[in-house]
């Protein structure tokens, strides 16, 4: 009987166990978040075509032909009018550099061109530089140090235009540059924040 007694306890005690068991899971509740959508930024700035135009996409591009300066002499400078566009869904820091092969400088012409960047506010719109809109220089700069170090040019918020002033000079030329041709490349880069 004892042995009864015993098989019968356990069994009661298994079902007893199970049932909770159950009971327990029957009580699980969950909820959740459904079709979470991630949508991912870009950084995208366009050269304005015509500097009195809008940001239309006709008067938008990635690239345009860079300037050409001819009979450069000693204390020449020129001046080339830039404005970009902050095409993107976000704020953007903005840099410009430079970039050459030395084999389209073999004269090395980069180690005497300068070139000092200034933020331009072209307030009526004119795409000509006024001596009111000019702004701080942001530094001055031999095109190899353009390439080395760059130019931080701050932020540009979502949907705005900046202008800048490209000031190309040279201080001195030694006599063995005379005749003497160099190209390079500049470019303005953008890095969502």
């Amino acid at each position: 009987m004892n042995k009864k007694l015993i098989f019968g306890t356990t069994i009661a005690l298994l079902l007893v166990t199970v049932g909770a068991g159950v009971a327990y899971a029957a009580f699980k509740d969950e909820i959740k978040f459904a079709s979470s959508t991630i949508s991912v930024g870009s950084a995208d700035i366009k050269l304005l075509l015509d500097l009195t135009g809008g940001t239309g996409v006709a008067n938008l591009a990635d690239q345009k032909d860079a300037p050409s300066f001819t009979g450069i002499t000693p204390t020449w400078t020129q001046d080339y009018l830039v404005k970009i566009y902050n095409n993107s869904t976000s704020k953007l820091q903005i840099s410009s550099t430079a970039d050459y092969a030395t084999a389209n400088d073999p004269d090395s012409l980069r180690s005497y061109i300068n070139v000092e960047i200034f933020p331009w506010n072209d307030a009526n719109n004119n795409g000509i530089l006024d001596d009111s809109e000019l702004g701080t220089s942001l530094g001055k700069k031999t095109v190899i140090k353009w390439k080395s170090e760059g130019f931080d040019l701050g932020t540009l918020d979502t949907g705005n235009v900046q202008g800048y002033v490209l000031r190309f000079s040279a201080e001195t030329l030694p006599d063995t540059k005379q005749g003497k041709t160099g190209s390079f490349d500049f470019m303005f880069d953008a890095t969502g924040l």
